[in-house]
């Protein structure tokens, strides 16, 4: 399963000179940079100690190495999703949890993750899920997973913050996926981390700063 949209993505055995890194939630294990270029960063297991995530009003952050970037996010709710095709429906589409976007800027990036607003999906408290970033600087697609616990929680009281006030543009057809054989190595040594469609961003540009909260932008949950 490979991120392919039109425009100008590199395959999977491009030489990636940059990366990026999950911050919140948790994901599966340390990164590591030789493997992000494979399923779930080269992590097939999902971890046992998984992070609590609230059914509504959560959020994620990463830190981008890219200058300019497209990112979205696929669900699975298979116990131990350890291949592309476990975050597929039975019909084989994609079960998104974040729409796919490009945006610019290196540093901090932090956006709005709502469970409650992802469609397509049975979802609700006390499920395990995980959560696969795709992100891709235009060198090669990276990806990393996060295991979780959904609850009827809070969202956790962490500042979320971005490093700059580019636009986020939502892409206006979503990136086709083919379900291939690929998965993390199986002899992975993968710490334990503690640790849709969904909710879309606005089909308007929009700039987000300070903390967690979007400025001057709206964010249409579909």
């Amino acid at each position: 399963m490979r991120f392919a949209s039109a425009a100008t993505f590199a395959g999977l055995l491009t030489v990636v000179s940059a990366h990026f890194q999950l911050q919140y939630p948790a994901p599966r294990g340390p990164f590591v940079e030789d493997q992000e270029l494979t399923f779930c960063d080269g992590y097939a297991n999902a971890v046992s100690n998984r992070t609590q995530f609230p059914i509504s009003g959560g959020f994620f952050s990463l830190n981008s190495e890219h200058p300019q970037w497209t990112l979205g996010a696929i669900i699975s709710t298979v116990q131990n999703p350890n291949n592309f095709a476990n975050f597929t429906d039975s019909s084989g589409n994609e079960q998104t949890a974040i729409p796919f976007f490009q945006t610019s800027g290196e540093g901090s990036f932090c956006a709005p993750l709502d469970i409650s607003d992802i469609t397509g999906v049975t979802l609700k408290a006390g499920m395990n899920v995980t959560v696969q970033w795709i992100f891709d600087g235009g060198d090669g697609e990276l990806f990393q997973c996060a295991d979780l616990t959904l609850a009827d929680i809070p969202p956790p009281n962490i500042t979320c913050t971005n490093a700059t006030n580019a636009a986020v543009t939502p892409l206006s057809s979503a990136p086709a996926f083919t379900t291939g054989s690929s998965t993390g190595s199986s002899t992975s040594s993968a710490p334990s981390a503690s640790n849709t469609n969904g909710a879309a961003i606005s089909s308007t540009a929009f700039g987000v700063s300070g903390i967690f909260g979007v400025v001057g932008v709206i964010l249409a949950l579909i």
